[in-house]
C-alpha cells in the first residue's frame, strides 16, 4: 500500500468525524480524498461518496434517534423533493453532461473536470457559510416565526440537485435551513441533517448509472472505518463547541476548494 493510499485510508476517519460533529461536511472530504489520494476517476468517485455519506450519516442518525434529537417533520419536508431532485439528477442529467464543455476562448473542460470545479465552487460556498459563522444559524427557536415549510421544500429540491451531480451530501446547506426555517435548536438539526443526507446520498448511489463497476471490497472497508469516525465524532461532539469547529473546518474547506480549483484549472 502506498503512502497516498494510507493517507486515504485514514481520512476516511476524519469523514466519520466531521459527519459526527457538524452534521454534514463529509462529502467535502470524501470526493477529493477518492480523486486526489486514492485516484479513482471523479465520475465514479461520486458513486462512492454517496455511498460512504449515506451509510455513515445513517449509522450516526441512529444515535440521534435515541436521544430524541431528530425532527421528523422537517426532515420529511426537506428529504421528499430532495429526492426527487437526485434521482432526476442522477438518472437524466449526470448521463447526459458532454464529455467535453468548450467554454471560451477555445477552452474546453472535460466532463470529470467540470464536475471536479463545479465541487470546487460549492466547497467555497460552503466555507464562506461556516467561516461566516451567520448568527442566525447559531440561535436556537424563535417564537415569533412559524416553521416555512415551503422553503424548506424548496432547499430541498436544490440540495438534491447538489448531491446528485457532484457527490455531495449537502449537510452545509441543510442545516442552516433547518435552523433558520424550521427553528431547530442546533444538535436536533445535526440529527436531522445526518438522516437527510443518508436518503439523499443512499437514494442517489443507487439511482447511479447501471454500467458503473464497484468495487465492493474497496468500499465496504473504505465505510466501515467511516463508519467507526462518526462514533468518534459524535462522543467529541459532547465536549467541543460546534461553532468554533464549523469555523475552523471552513477554513479548511476553503484551502481544499482552492487546491482543487488551481490543479484542475491551471496545472492539468
Amino acid at each position: 500500500m502506498t503512502t497516498l493510499q494510507v493517507a486515504g485510508f485514514s481520512s476516511s476517519i476524519l469523514i466519520g468525524i466531521s459527519l459526527g460533529l457538524l452534521g454534514g461536511g463529509g462529502s467535502i472530504l470524501t470526493l477529493p480524498v477518492l480523486v486526489y489520494l486514492l485516484h479513482i476517476n471523479p465520475i465514479l468517485s461520486t458513486a462512492y461518496s454517496l455511498f460512504i455519506v449515506g451509510t455513515t450519516s445513517l449509522v450516526g442518525s441512529i444515535n440521534y434517534m435515541k436521544q430524541g434529537l431528530i425532527n421528523y417533520s422537517a426532515a420529511v419536508a426537506f428529504a421528499l423533493p430532495s429526492l426527487v431532485t437526485v434521482i432526476l439528477a442522477r438518472q437524466f442529467m449526470l448521463p447526459y453532461i458532454p464529455a467535453q464543455l468548450p467554454l471560451w476562448a477555445g477552452f474546453v473542460l472535460t466532463k470529470p473536470v467540470a464536475l471536479m470545479v463545479l465541487f470546487a465552487l460549492i466547497m467555497l460556498a460552503a466555507a464562506y457559510s461556516m467561516i461566516r459563522e451567520n448568527k442566525a444559524v447559531s440561535v436556537t427557536e424563535r417564537e415569533d416565526k412559524e416553521t416555512n415549510f415551503p422553503v424548506i421544500a424548496l432547499e430541498g429540491g436544490l440540495v438534491g440537485l447538489v448531491t446528485g451531480i457532484v457527490g455531495a451530501g449537502g449537510g452545509f446547506l441543510i442545516i442552516p435551513t433547518l435552523v433558520l426555517f424550521a427553528r431547530l435548536p442546533m444538535k436536533t438539526a445535526i440529527g436531522s441533517s445526518l438522516l437527510i443526507i443518508a436518503f439523499n446520498s443512499l437514494v442517489g448511489f443507487t439511482s447511479s448509472p447501471a454500467d458503473q463497476v464497484i468495487d465492493w471490497g474497496f468500499l465496504s472497508v473504505f465505510t466501515a472505518l467511516s463508519v467507526g469516525g462518526i462514533f468518534l465524532g459524535s462522543q467529541l461532539a459532547r465536549y467541543i463547541a460546534g461553532q468554533h469547529l464549523r469555523k475552523a473546518f471552513g477554513w479548511f474547506v476553503l484551502g481544499m476548494g482552492v487546491f482543487i480549483l488551481t490543479k484542475e484549472l491551471l496545472f492539468r
